[in-house]
């Protein structure tokens, strides 16, 4: 038997924007972060691969932060996993920033992908907490799970944009360290907000008794999290190294490379907002959206197939064609991010939200490292035309994934065991 959830405190709208808020600007430093490790190490001379490595660790990381933290926010509350993510991240900001220039490359390197790690940890737990809060608080207003879905994740997004701007101006303002430093005293009032603000138990339900349980996904559940893995796959084999140092080699500057890919997440994190507009929704919520992200992914799929044949016929002006067609690339993928982001809350168990969400994000988290991975690889062995061919390949697994999707829901196999 499980404890069901009742809100106290503030209401559910209000609960939900509190929680946004707080994750805005946890995502606000997380996009800094990105940008003040890559190009830092980048100007220091490291080479593709070895800037893909320094994030390795941060994407592996995330894997079983996702899948604990869903467990310890159904055990203990939300709340408390917001504030330990919120907490773990301003260690990682400390950790990182006592890395010294008299270090060797070899201890630089393994100082930074620890460092990098407890971030990876705090960027997933508090993602987590804050996707499942949204499942608890909408469980209170009807009708509003898409729309609040949509824009937290646009929002947040949008965010991590002006996040990746900021990274590269608080670099060349005040270094490496001392942009750590203020980012971590940033987190302090955010962390300040959530416990003075948030009722400490709120999500709190009976947790999985075993890893078994934990484990025992719905069918729709399991194929979401295999369509997440390569979707996000699919981004970073191009975002996190291929295009940044393809823009750079093509001449242009640190500001205009970290500009660009601000832009493009502030562009897509609004798409993501109004993707309610874009997708026709149903009353049992299920039968016209799991189309719309059969169409949307089967139309994404098609966006680095073209763009790989360009770059393969070397087009004249060829860092401009991939900056638009990454633009439309942008636009598919905020659609297709937004409608999974809705379905893992239209799909999950309402007293275990925190756990299905968890289990998601750890395919999201696979997915990250699988991509970050193959990034520094990809272009390294082929350039940009083989990160963008790895990023068609599996957009193709994506589509063919959710063909299989259920478009009614499907009592898990753990509620069963409630």
């Amino acid at each position: 038997m499980t404890t069901k959830t009742v809100l106290t405190g503030p209401s559910a709208a209000k609960q939900y924007a509190i929680v946004t808020a707080a994750y805005w600007g946890f995502t606000l430093t997380d996009g800094a972060l990105r940008m003040l490790v890559l190009f830092h190490f980048y100007k220091l001379g490291y080479s593709p691969f070895t800037l893909a490595f320094l994030f390795l660790f941060y994407e592996a990381a995330g894997v079983m932060a996702n899948l604990v933290g869903g467990w310890l926010a159904t055990r203990f509350g939300i709340t408390r996993m917001l504030v330990v993510g919120l907490v773990t991240q301003i260690i990682g900001f400390l950790t990182l920033s006592v890395l010294s220039p008299t270090w060797s490359a070899t201890m630089a390197v393994v100082w930074v992908v620890l460092a990098q790690g407890i971030c990876g940890v705090a960027k997933d737990l508090t993602k987590t907490a804050s996707k499942s809060a949204i499942k608890v608080t909408a469980s209170h207003a009807s009708g509003q799970l898409f729309k609040w879905v949509a824009w937290f994740t646009g929002s947040k997004n949008a965010m991590k944009g002006v996040g990746f701007f900021l990274g590269g101006l608080l670099l060349q303002l005040f270094g490496f360290s001392g942009a750590l430093w203020l980012m971590a005293g940033l987190l302090a009032p955010v962390l300040i907000g959530v416990l003075w603000l948030l009722p400490p138990l709120m999500g709190q339900s009976k947790a999985s008794k075993s890893a078994k349980e934990l484990f025992a996904k719905s069918r729709a559940i399991n194929l979401l999290a295999l369509a997440r893995v390569v979707l996000f796959g699919a981004r970073d084999v191009w975002f996190v190294v291929g295009v940044p140092v393809f823009l750079y080699s093509s001449g242009w500057t640190f500001t205009m490379v970290s500009g660009f890919l601000a832009t493009w997440t502030i562009g897509y994190g609004l798409v993501q907002a109004i993707a309610p507009t874009l997708v026709k929704r149903s009353t049992d919520g299920l039968s016209t959206e799991v189309p719309a992200a059969r169409l949307w992914s089967f139309l994404l799929a098609l966006v680095p197939i073209v763009l790989a044949v360009l770059v393969w016929m070397n087009v004249e002006h060829l860092e401009w064609v991939v900056v638009f067609g990454l633009g439309v690339f942008g636009v598919a993928f905020a659609v297709n991010s937004s409608v999974h982001s809705y379905l893992v809350l239209a799909y999950a168990g309402s007293e275990k939200a925190a756990e299905d969400v968890g289990f998601y994000y750890a395919a999201n988290a696979a997915g990250r490292f699988m991509g970050t991975l193959l990034s520094g690889l990809l272009y390294q062995w082929g350039g940009l035309l083989l990160a963008l061919s790895g990023s068609a390949a599996m957009l193709i697994i994506c589509w063919l994934v959710t063909l299989a999707l259920p478009t009614k829901k499907e009592d898990s196999t753990r509620a069963s065991q409630n």
